[in-house]
């Protein structure tokens, strides 16, 4: 079962009672963008643990969509997108300056995937100023297990999420995905552990306008202890990681 968790603006609301479970059917633009048989035979290994038809739904993602991906990667995220949205729709693929420099060939290999797609745009900036190099308003920007590296990398996260508000139109989604610390640990162990605690996001997040639209829990999982890194063999690709959509208002 697809369960999402539909949240209030706050976090003390998300402690406070029972949230609401729903059902929603999968919309086969997002269905023919996992299964697409170009995806890289990688990245289709990485499905059973990442559930991006679920992250994409959760997200509310449409063709025509115009989508900026941050701190891509390799691109897991931007191919799915780039799908999804269709030839009407568009995605932003980038990579922080210093990542596309450390890992020059990963970066290479992205920049070669959007130049074999009219709808997709690679590039490499600061994440603070990410928006100079879109055109026009975004539906929607995701960023995918990188927060915590903003917390460590010397990023201005308050000129990111100001930057990641001004982008969006106004209704528009802010989907950030990352690993869970302990409760209340705050940014103690961004950088040693990767991982972050959720409340400093929300906290950061709706601090820029946002609102805590909605969490999921499609990523959990009890068993992680969230005082290992996500390297450690023993939990690598399985951590128990929050999924949070805020939204711009309207």
């Amino acid at each position: 079962m697809r369960r999402f968790l539909v949240a209030t603006a706050a976090l003390a609301a998300l402690a406070a009672g029972p949230l609401q479970a729903q059902d929603e059917p999968m919309p086969a633009s997002i269905e023919g963008a996992v299964s697409d048989a170009s995806r890289p035979e990688a990245d289709r290994q990485l499905d059973a643990n990442r559930h991006p038809a679920e992250v994409l739904l959760f997200a509310g993602v449409e063709p025509g969509w115009r989508i900026a991906d941050l701190a891509a990667g390799s691109g897991y995220y931007s191919r799915v997108l780039s799908t999804a949205v269709g030839s009407d729709g568009h995605v932003y693929t980038m990579n922080p300056t210093w990542v596309a420099e450390r890992f020059a060939e990963t970066d290479a290999g992205l920049a070669a995937f959007a130049g074999e797609r009219d709808n997709l745009t690679h590039f490499s900036s600061t994440i603070e100023t990410f928006g100079d190099n879109v055109d026009g308003p975004l539906d929607a920007v995701f960023m995918v297990l990188f927060y915590h590296d903003t917390a460590w990398d010397g990023t201005d996260r308050v000129a990111m999420n100001n930057g990641v508000f001004e982008a969006l139109r106004p209704g528009g989604v802010y989907i950030v995905v990352d690993h869970h610390a302990v409760a209340g640990s705050g940014l103690e162990v961004v950088e040693t552990l990767h991982r972050i605690d959720e409340a400093s996001v929300i906290a950061e997040a709706e601090a820029a306008g946002f609102v805590l639209d909605g969490s999921s829990d499609m990523l959990a999982n009890p068993d992680d202890s969230r005082e290992i890194s996500p390297f450690d063999p023993s939990i690598r690709r399985q951590t128990d990681r929050f999924v949070l959509r805020f939204r711009k208002p309207e």
